[in-house]
């Protein structure tokens, strides 16, 4: 028999875009003869749209977005969602930043009890959060560069202390990031002091939470994880932007971005590597799959940068191309890690709930 695999797409985030773009990609390459799919599409509002099963699948991304034609009703998606008819033995939520990616589609899943690809509810935030997960990287030794963090409500009262702090602690370049948010949106580069206002001007529209990071002039590598409590890492690979850094605009609308893999780092490098994609993996609790994020410096020390809990997903995305060079093909990665997903569904179900 078939397993049914809802795929969940779209949602209320800056990287609505992109989600659609993953979905398309793996709707192309998922098993037909072993799944059943059934799309799920978050509009920009928020509402589910709940499509019938597909026979084949899509060729476009407004075939994605016409999924229910809008009469998918919150109950049916309730239904869907709680034991109705067709409920899905198994989600791939492929959803992007925020409302999806941060724990908040997990945790509705966790509380309908279904099984679902990739990290939970406290992975998935504090992987989001990268104030938070730098943090926890800090409480068990990982190396990373030195940053700085506040939130809106500082920013208004005391623009120019944080200013000088930032100047105190870190110096130029500096690089400032929405602490919930991927896919590179709202970061920005600052030089001095003018760009630096404009550039934490510009973060604060995406999030109330700031980050701002020390530069430091480091080849860019990434390393793909998969796998629930025994992860294993793929080959490492380096990104090579034509940009000043890896943007929004490097990694989804420029052909120009040289992916190097494997790497070209030494066995030593690799091994860090490994070794702290595997720490931080544990000590966030990750499922199913990141990709780590790593500086190398000319003399090889090695930065953990950050993870990424739902890496981009399409066959020309880094973590499926690192899987690809592992000898793990596209398709059989959906596989693998809708496997892990019921894995870890299936180890969920023995915890005790009922005090004897």
């Amino acid at each position: 028999m078939k397993k049914r695999l809802g795929i969940v797409y779209g949602g209320k985030s800056a990287e609505h875009e992109v989600s659609l773009s993953t979905a398309r990609a793996v709707i192309q390459s998922v098993d037909f003869k072993r799944f059943e799919v059934i799309p799920v599409y978050i509009t920009y509002d928020g509402e589910w749209r709940k499509g019938q099963p597909l026979e084949q699948p899509v060729s476009t991304i407004e075939e994605l977005r016409l999924v229910g034609d809008g009469s998918s009703k919150p109950d049916s998606i309730h239904d869907f969602l709680n034991g109705g008819s067709g409920t899905p033995d198994v989600i791939f939520p492929l959803l992007h930043g925020t409302n999806g990616e941060d724990g908040t589609v997990q945790g509705l899943l966790d509380v309908m009890n279904l099984p679902y690809v990739g990290n939970g509810v406290l992975a998935s935030s504090a992987g989001m959060d990268k104030i938070v997960m730098k943090q926890l990287f800090e409480q068990v030794g990982l190396n990373q560069v030195p940053y700085v963090h506040f939130v809106r409500s500082n920013w208004k009262a005391q623009s120019e202390q944080l200013i000088e702090q930032i100047e105190q602690e870190l110096s130029y370049p500096v690089f400032i990031k929405p602490a919930n948010l991927g896919s590179s949106v709202g970061i920005s580069k600052a030089t001095d002091r003018a760009t630096l206002v404009t550039a934490i001007e510009l973060a604060l529209k995406f999030d109330r939470r700031i980050i701002v990071e020390q530069g430091v002039v480091a080849r860019e590598v990434e390393m793909g994880v998969m796998g629930n409590d025994d992860p294993a890492c793929s080959v490492p690979g380096e990104i090579k932007p034509v940009a000043d850094f890896y943007d929004y605009e490097a990694k989804y609308k420029d052909d120009n971005t040289e992916l190097v893999i494997p790497a070209k780092v030494s066995e030593k490098v690799q091994a860090s590597m490994e070794e702290m994609s595997i720490l931080a993996y544990k000590v966030l609790d990750c499922a199913g799959l990141v990709r780590s994020d790593f500086f190398v410096t000319a003399d090889d020390q090695v930065l953990i940068n950050e993870v990424n809990t739902m890496p981009g997903f399409t066959p020309t995305s880094m973590f499926p191309l690192l899987w690809q060079n592992t000898g793990v093909t596209y398709p059989e990665l959906i596989t693998n890690l809708i496997e892990l997903a019921i894995e870890r569904h299936a180890e969920k179900q023995k915890i005790q709930y009922k005090m004897d």
